[in-house]
């Protein structure tokens, strides 16, 4: 961050509810107050929401501000402010913020791996110090190879569509490969949040696809094939929040979304439809490097023709609610949980239980993670939208790079 963007931060905040109480911090000798963990993630809002106590606000922004400084950078400074014209007395102390370098020891900047910021803020780039720029291929979905085994395998897809069922059963087994490859990159941002500190809002508008394949590995008699592919194309428009909600949550985003999903396949196998979706998330700051999160979606099928719909009735089976619980229990080690409802009195849908160990001790968001997965209910994938599946996978996935 530059230094002009420091002294435009502390003129409005120090000098207008600060001027009158910082002498009385100085002449104490009160040690600043260490700064919650949450206050150093979520940035100076939490300095700035302690304006009942104008004392502990000037030690908080000091505490944040020196925790945002890069080893050996200058600590900041007090300064005695210019005297009053009128009684001559020099009346408080001033705050001066030194410029931070965003940019890790190599020259790049540091964006959307600052830990200084929340998992979500980094995920989604929410504030202007969690950049990472347009058109950068970034991870979206877990990037992985499992194998997987199942209560069973659907030998004989069928749909209610005419045409759509399979009349020869395949000989495939249940134990299997699946691989999954999921990226995306942002449009654009800033389309309607202005600001250029770090902490600044900032909205975005995002493309990702996914791939999902099953493949038969150990199927030698039938030459191994690829029993189903599924691609998943979306555009995801997404507005930053920093609204706090009882229990220590901090609601963080909205969004929209527009979702393809399809098999590529010929018929009898074709299999495809199309939803918009709205999403919410937000997320609690536990300490050290542990966090929770909750991101929601419900979202809409989009209609087609009886001549054109594939798969009709795909929402009774595969949902049209989706809740997802992330808990990052420490730099290792984290659990998900993904509830998926039809909305119906049938209560059709799925449940996800996910469980990652990184690969190494010391962990970074783009390490490799040993991972397990427990999937039951509907719409592991399109050609099983209608049956119901419990499926085991174990193998290894990269969450983000």
């Amino acid at each position: 961050m530059a230094t002009a963007t420091w002294q435009h931060l502390a003129a409005p905040l120090l000098w207008a509810g600060l001027l009158t109480a910082g002498l009385a911090q100085a002449q104490n000798g009160s040690a600043a107050p260490a700064l919650p963990d949450r206050g150093n993630r979520l940035g100076w809002q939490a300095c700035h929401a302690m304006n009942a106590d104008a004392a502990a606000q000037l030690a908080c922004f000091k505490s944040w501000a020196e925790s945002q400084l890069p080893a050996g950078s200058p600590r900041p400074s007090m300064t005695t402010a210019p005297a009053n014209p009128e009684t001559g007395q020099k009346t408080a102390e001033v705050l001066l913020l030194p410029a931070v370098n965003t940019e890790a020891p190599d020259g790049k900047k540091i964006g959307c791996r600052n830990p200084n910021y929340s998992e979500l803020s980094r995920f989604w780039e929410l504030q202007r110090g969690t950049d990472c720029d347009t058109f950068a291929i970034r991870g979206y979905r877990p990037i992985s190879v499992m194998w997987s085994g199942s209560d069973g395998v659907n030998n004989q897809p069928s749909s209610p569509a005419p045409g759509h069922t399979v009349l020869t059963p395949s000989s495939y087994r249940r134990y299997e490969t699946r691989l999954q490859l999921s990226v995306r990159t942002k449009l654009a941002k800033s389309l309607f949040t202005s600001g250029t500190d770090a902490d600044a809002a900032s909205d975005s508008l995002w493309f990702g696809y996914t791939q999902q394949s099953y493949w038969q590995l150990f199927n030698g008699p039938i030459s191994r094939p690829f029993r189903t592919t599924d691609h998943e194309p979306e555009l995801i428009y997404i507005y930053p929040h920093q609204f706090d909600l009882p229990g220590g949550w901090t609601y963080r985003l909205s969004g929209l979304g527009l979702n393809h999903q399809s098999n590529g396949q010929s018929l009898p196998l074709s299999r495809s439809w199309n939803r918009i979706y709205l999403m919410g998330a937000a997320e609690k700051e536990l300490g050290g490097d542990s966090s929770l999160s909750l991101q929601a979606r419900v979202w809409q099928r989009l209609r087609e023709s009886s001549g054109n719909d594939d798969n009709p009735g795909i929402a009774n089976f595969v949902g049209r609610a989706e809740l997802a619980a992330h808990w990052q229990v420490n730099q290792v080690h984290s659990l998900g949980m993904t509830l998926r409802h039809a909305l119906r009195s049938d209560a059709r849908g799925s449940v996800k239980l996910e469980w990652m160990k990184a690969s190494t001790s010391i962990a970074d968001s783009a390490s490799l993670r040993y991972h397990v997965q427990l999937f039951s209910g509907y719409g592991d994938s399109l050609v099983d939208y209608n049956r119901r599946r419990t499926v085991l996978s174990l193998g290894l996935s990269l969450v983000d790079w």
